[in-house]
């Protein structure tokens, strides 16, 4: 059975964007809060499939979870892995 394609996960909101753009921050400070926001939203999906809290979530689980994602996408194409790029 053919799933259809998932559609990526959203890791910043237009209206979280508008709120970082208006915020009194510089444009390096504005970029790295995106990321940061970005980041967190990604930190909750691999906490979630580790089954763990955040804060319980190790540096080498983290790195394990990139690798296993950039395995899905070189062995089954960028739209089976999570990360889209």
């Amino acid at each position: 059975m053919n799933l259809p394609p998932q559609s990526p996960p959203q890791f910043l909101t237009l209206e979280e964007s508008a709120k970082v753009d208006a915020a009194l921050l510089s444009s390096p400070e504005k970029f790295l809060t995106r990321i940061t926001i970005s980041s967190l939203r990604l930190l909750n999906h691999i906490a979630h499939e580790y089954n763990v809290t955040i804060e319980d979530l190790t540096a080498q689980q983290v790195i394990a979870w990139f690798e296993k994602d950039s395995k899905i996408r070189r062995e089954q194409g960028v739209d089976a892995a999570y990360l889209k790029w």
